[in-house]
């Protein structure tokens, strides 16, 4: 099993990349698929990168080892939180910004998307990091340590399900709310769905890729 990510990369010129990040027990196979229903215009240039988190033992699933940005310790999903384990992530995705920086893109034409775990690595690379990136993608999702939130320029989209049985609705909220508090642009909607995603939500976070990168 390769640990390089999967990328698929523009048929032209390359003016944007998004870097895509799943949840807990998938891999970065998991929203290839999905692109196809941004409906994102031929010729707009935008590189997709989906990288694989690590293998590692998850301490809520009995410790069985999958791949995983950081370990999960408790049912109550954002009691005591893997900060080693998402700082590690942090980093990952960091060199991987890097890497789009030094193929010569500015940093506002680097979009950030996770679901679930890898929204949770994407919302804190972004507020840690020193430049301002093109937006966050922040799906099924949510804030592990209120008290880390940090003021940026990137703006965010949030979706979340309103049945989601994992990642409660309210914590997503929550979390809105307390960057909203550090002055970061927010937007949030909810759907009526579980932990995943819908085509509704799929079509809002097109339209939030077009107005970010002006196409």
């Amino acid at each position: 099993m390769s640990d390089y990510p999967i990328i698929l990369r523009p048929t032209g010129e390359h003016r944007a990349t998004v870097i895509w990040l799943h949840g807990l027990g998938a891999d970065g196979s998991d929203f290839v698929q999905v692109i196809p229903e941004l409906k994102i215009p031929e010729d707009a240039g935008i590189k997709f990168v989906f990288p694989h988190a690590p293998i590692r033992p998850i301490t809520v699933n009995n410790g069985m080892p999958m791949r995983g940005w950081y370990d999960i310790t408790s049912m109550e999903i954002a009691r005591t939180p893997d900060i080693a384990g998402i700082e590690q992530s942090v980093r990952t995705l960091n060199a991987l910004i890097q890497a789009e920086e030094d193929d010569g893109l500015d940093a506002s034409k680097i979009i950030l998307a996770g679901f679930s775990q890898g929204g949770v690595i994407a919302l804190e690379t972004a507020m840690a990091h020193d430049k301002t990136l093109g937006g966050v993608l922040a799906l099924s999702t949510y804030l592990p340590d209120f008290e880390r939130v940090q003021s940026m320029q990137t703006p965010v989209f949030m979706a979340h399900g309103e049945v989601d049985d994992v990642i409660p609705l309210d914590l997503a909220q929550r979390s809105a709310s307390a960057m909203r508090t550090a002055e970061i642009k927010v937007a949030f909607e909810s759907y009526p769905m579980a932990h995943q995603v819908c085509m509704e939500e799929l079509d809002e976070l097109s339209n939030h890729l077009n107005q970010w990168l002006g196409l």
